[in-house]
């Protein structure tokens, strides 16, 4: 897994440390940030995987042991591994991240061979987050001095007061070349730090300078929380630059997986199984202080496929579970363009799509500003379905009192209505359909169907990613195999004694004695504690790859009986674990001895009967004890 990095911490943060960053870490805290998660029995938790994408929850959370593991794309680990897939973190990062929370000080290991050596540097990560949390506070406290007056006019005006100017952290950028930058240097940050933030840029002159300035500005927070960018809007008319001016793409700023306002509505989100996707910042506050929490908006890009991943996973957007993803656009034109593309994403939710549109083209701000905070909430409440938006702003192209407008709105609108995932919708819409053109049902049906077609061909032309290789329950020996298995992983302290005792030779599917294997070189699971250092012990161990995917998987995967295990259950696990080699052995014997000459070969028969004695003995026992008893 990531064992090459824990290795590189050898010698920088102490191992002791790195097993205390997993004992304190609660994964289920942590990956709830990313992911809603709810119950999925025996004390686990279940949720869309941010990994891949997909339609039902395989993504499995153990909070009793601190793993998770995917049964759908293979992936899985501790609190450490899951920052570092899901934020892009190195190992170092993820661990001084965990610690910060957890409220842990990490030691590093001196250098034996010279004077203690200086605390490494904070991984890249963190020295970026600390940069824009100092920048935060600079451009907080600027927003309170006279040259920023136009930018507390600018809020005012939209009906935002102080209160709501320090709930959404705004700031002002000086009419200054470099003042954050000087200030940021003075804190310790270095050139290359406050380039790679995207806090600073180089001037023609090769100096380093402030990249905002003039303007309003709005910290933009990912899911934990952590400001990771700014949005600049433009306050004055001799400022020819853009009128809103992003952050670029950095290490922590990636604008097509950013939602502003994300981090203050994602309980909202994931409480209601509802969110409002608006345009522009000051939407999102006005939303917010209306009473739609759930408002959130992209920052300098168009909603795509990312932002979806994002929303998807808090929605828990799943078959089971339909959320509701409300768009809010300006009904001009542009405005209608950007609903009819978001039309097109529709497909990659499983909830359903509305669109909200004020009847006098107002964005919520504006709405909230002239109407009030009710007309902000009813707004939403009037949403209506995106399909019917798109096809009823499709065909309004067309003059439908022309044969030709009629059959070419029916040729475009034949597709929207052969996408709508609910199949037992599209029959209604295809009446709907006709009825809007003025046509007979029939035509209208046979290009439904046609569009519906093509589809499917062009989805059957795209090969489909093949999933992972995961060991097979080939057999009821296996089953038993992979029981045990789990035992050892999950319940070394109960388990440990009764799983060491069995020989590896019980094991026959090769990628459970390759497990078995690397148990026994952690220590054995009787010298273990359990938990996420357990795990990641055995997953280190394994040198086979199909065998450290297995480690994840069987971490949170439910053992096979109702309530909490106990030593019986570890007995009968491990008795039938032992009987088939044992009974195996037993017909071997039998024909071995039946073969023999017992005059000719007296001293082999007898020690071959002897040996199929004690095993029938212990094949008594072991029947004995798979059947309950101890």
């Amino acid at each position: 897994m990531y064992a090459e990095e824990v290795a590189e911490m050898a010698g920088r943060i102490r191992d002791e440390d790195i097993a205390l960053v997993r004992e304190r870490t609660s994964i289920a805290e942590v990956i709830s940030d990313t992911v809603t998660l709810k119950s999925a029995g025996g004390g686990n938790l279940k949720g869309l995987c941010p990994f891949h994408d997909e339609k039902s929850p395989s993504f499995n959370v153990s909070p009793a042991r601190n793993v998770w593991y995917c049964f759908g794309c293979g992936a899985g680990g501790d609190a450490i591994k899951f920052l570092m897939d899901a934020e892009h973190l190195s190992f170092v990062e993820s661990v001084e991240r965990l610690a910060g929370r957890a409220g842990l000080q990490l030691r590093y290991v001196e250098d034996d061979r010279s004077a203690p050596r200086a605390r490494p540097q904070q991984g890249q990560r963190q020295r970026l987050v600390a940069a824009h949390a100092a920048a935060v506070e600079f451009y907080r406290g600027q927003i309170t001095t006279a040259g920023a007056r136009a930018a507390r006019e600018f809020l005012a005006q939209r009906g935002f007061d102080r209160a709501a100017a320090e709930r959404y952290g705004c700031g002002f950028a000086p009419d200054a070349w470099d003042l954050l930058t000087k200030h940021l240097r003075q804190q310790g940050f270095t050139h290359d730090e406050l380039v790679t933030a995207g806090l600073s840029r180089p001037s023609r002159s090769g100096s380093l300078i402030d990249r905002f300035r003039r303007r309003l500005l709005w910290p933009i927070r990912d899911l934990t929380g952590d400001v990771i960018g700014f949005g600049a809007r433009k306050l004055f008319d001799d400022d020819d630059g853009p009128k809103y001016l992003n952050t670029p793409e950095t290490p922590i700023y990636k604008k097509s997986h950013v939602l502003y306002g994300i981090d203050q509505a994602k309980r909202e989100i994931a409480k209601q199984g509802k969110v409002v996707v608006v345009e522009g910042y000051t939407d999102v506050m006005a939303c917010h202080l209306a009473g739609v929490p759930t408002a959130v908006a992209t920052c300098g890009t168009a909603f795509g496929s990312d932002h979806i991943g994002v929303l998807r996973r808090l929605l828990m957007d799943t078959d089971a579970v339909a959320g509701e993803i409300i768009f809010t656009f300006d009904g001009d034109a542009a405005g209608q363009k950007a609903a009819l593309r978001a039309f097109e994403d529709d497909q990659r939710f499983v909830g359903r799509t509305f669109i909200a549109v004020s009847p006098d083209n107002m964005d919520p701000c504006e709405l909230r500003l002239a109407k009030g905070d009710l007309a902000v909430r009813d707004l939403v409440a009037r949403r209506e379905p995106l399909v019917d938006f798109a096809l009823r702003h499709m065909i309004n192209r067309y003059d439908l009192d022309t044969v030709d407008g009629r059959v070419e709105a029916m040729r475009r609108a034949a597709p929207l209505v052969a996408k709508i995932k609910d199949r037992e919708k599209r029959p209604e819409y295809v009446r709907k359909l006709a009825g809007d053109l003025g046509m007979e049902i029939e035509p209208v049906q046979r290009a439904v169907l046609a569009a519906a077609n093509a589809q499917s061909a062009g989805a059957a032309d795209t090969p489909a990613r093949p999933a992972p290789a995961r060991p097979t329950v080939d057999s009821p020996h296996s089953m038993v195999e992979r029981e045990a298995l789990k035992l050892a992983l999950q319940e070394p302290v109960l388990a440990g004694p009764m799983f060491d005792a069995v020989e590896a030779a019980e094991y026959r599917h090769p990628v459970h004695a390759a497990l078995r294997a690397a148990i026994a070189a952690a220590g054995g699971a009787a010298t273990a504690t359990g938990g996420a250092v357990w795990i990641e012990q055995v997953r280190d161990a394994c040198d086979d790859l199909a065998g450290q995917a297995l480690v994840g998987e069987l971490a949170v995967e439910p053992l096979r009986i109702d309530g909490e295990a106990d030593p019986r259950y570890v007995s009968i696990t491990m008795a039938r674990l032992q009987w088939g080699s044992v009974t195996g052995r037993i017909k071997d014997l039998k024909s071995k001895i039946q073969r023999i000459n017992p005059v000719s070969n007296k001293d082999e028969y007898f020690a071959l009967f002897g040996e199929l004695l004690s095993l029938e003995q212990h094949a008594r026992a072991l029947r004995e004890q798979a059947a309950g008893g101890l």
